[in-house]
């Protein structure tokens, strides 16, 4: 009787889990099109974790959060943005970072300003790219702060599952990482990475995912353009074509250090292109950098297009179901899994339908909460049950819908 009953529960919050999974941001009533809400409240100063600073010093490290003022929806975007200054200065008041979080809270987003570990020493391109590392870190750590908060008080009505990632210049350095820098092995060996901690590192909120639904790229550029591999997250990009500080295509960076390559948006849009990764990119024209920074009439201008274009690239996304993270195509793909419920191990296959691809895999439990990480290496999954309670999870990865599986 006692199985029968927790069967019985169990069938009950796996429907309940996978309603909550699939669910899609209404968009109707032009919210996230146009500004629906005249005022926003501002959140300053809220701390999402703390790290050990380049100088091996405790940093606390905060967040400014937008709201659009009189909102009542239960569960909303979220845009996590971080300002540019070649990882030496800025801050989360940065005028246009203020201006981007502004102007999409007053759409129906919840967006969000993070300041992030600042400096390196020595002034090379080995410690910047360690601070980039760091950086990246502390974005992760801003993500997982929000998932957590919405696994429990639910303090800012975040959607977990709608989740972006974006920046300005530096911090777009940050945005392409957090969405595409997601195993250890593809960081070149001289920056050291497990020393550093991880790509995940220890900036805060342990346990929850730091995974997001898409990348803003405003201006920015990656150390390797094959960081993008099929099914990662949609990607949307603007970029100046005479930048001379983040190169537009192929290019160097670092200004008076040892020249650093990397690879800009024009390089990012062909090899997203190319595995089938959604993603758009605006060029303006003969701008340099950051041509959306300040108060002339022609920076508002630039700003107006670039809150144009990534306004209309979003939308969309938002009325896709919850647990997509890469093409339409494959919103309706399930992997199989069995023997559902399982008492000590469950196989999860790959979908026929797909050729198989190696990627990291997310169990995650009834809260939301990220309890094992794995790497799906081989079509078929063995996923032990070990420490785990009884329960019902989800196994999340990108490209494919959650399967839902239960341990008894």
């Amino acid at each position: 009787m006692k199985k029968l009953v927790f069967a019985l529960f169990c069938g009950w919050l796996g429907c309940v889990a996978t309603v909550a999974a699939q669910t899609r941001i209404d968009t109707t009533g032009g919210r996230y099109y146009r500004p629906v809400f005249t005022s926003v409240i501002r959140t300053q100063d809220v701390t999402y974790g703390a790290a050990t600073d380049f100088m091996g010093n405790n940093q606390n490290l905060r967040l400014d959060i937008y709201q659009p003022q009189g909102d009542t929806v239960r569960r909303r975007p979220l845009l996590v943005f971080a300002h540019g200054g070649g990882f030496v200065s800025g801050n989360k008041n940065d005028a246009e970072i203020v201006e981007l979080c502004t102007r999409f809270a007053r759409m129906g987003y919840v967006t969000a300003s993070i300041d992030y570990r600042l400096l390196f020493l020595p002034f090379d391109t080995l410690n910047i790219g360690r601070a980039a590392i760091r950086a990246t870190q502390d974005m992760r750590a801003a993500v997982r702060f929000f998932r957590r908060d919405a696994a429990t008080s639910k303090t800012y009505r975040i959607h977990p599952d709608f989740i972006y990632a974006g920046g300005s210049s530096a911090g777009a350095f940050m945005a392409l990482q957090t969405g595409y820098l997601d195993k250890d092995s593809e960081v070149p060996a001289y920056i050291g990475v497990a020393a550093l901690g991880g790509l995940e590192g220890s900036s805060g909120n342990p346990g929850y995912s730091s995974t997001v639904r898409g990348v803003i790229n405003l201006c920015g550029a990656l150390g390797r353009p094959w960081w993008i591999e099929a099914g990662n997250v949609p990607l949307v990009s603007l970029h100046g074509t005479n930048d001379a500080v983040v190169p537009y295509g192929a290019g160097t960076v670092g200004s008076g250090l040892p020249p650093q390559k990397v690879y800009g948006s024009a390089i990012l849009k062909t090899r997203a292109t190319a595995v089938g990764v959604p993603n758009q990119l605006y060029s303006f024209r003969r701008a340099g950098h950051v041509p959306y920074s300040g108060s002339s009439a022609t920076a508002l201008a630039y700003m107006d297009t670039t809150m144009r274009f990534v306004r209309d690239f979003l939308r969309p996304l938002l009325r896709q179901p919850g647990t997509v993270t890469a093409t339409q195509a494959a919103a309706a793909i399930t992997p199989h899994a069995y023997p559902v419920p399982a008492t000590g191990t469950v196989q999860v296959q790959w979908p026929a339908a797909l050729a198989f691809r190696p990627q990291p895999v997310e169990v995650l439990d009834a809260t939301g909460r990220v309890v094992r990480r794995l790497r799906w290496e081989h079509p078929t999954l063995l996923i032990r049950r070990e420490a785990l309670p009884a329960g019902i999870y989800l196994v999340r990865a990108p490209g494919l819908a959650a399967r839902r599986i239960v341990f008894e």
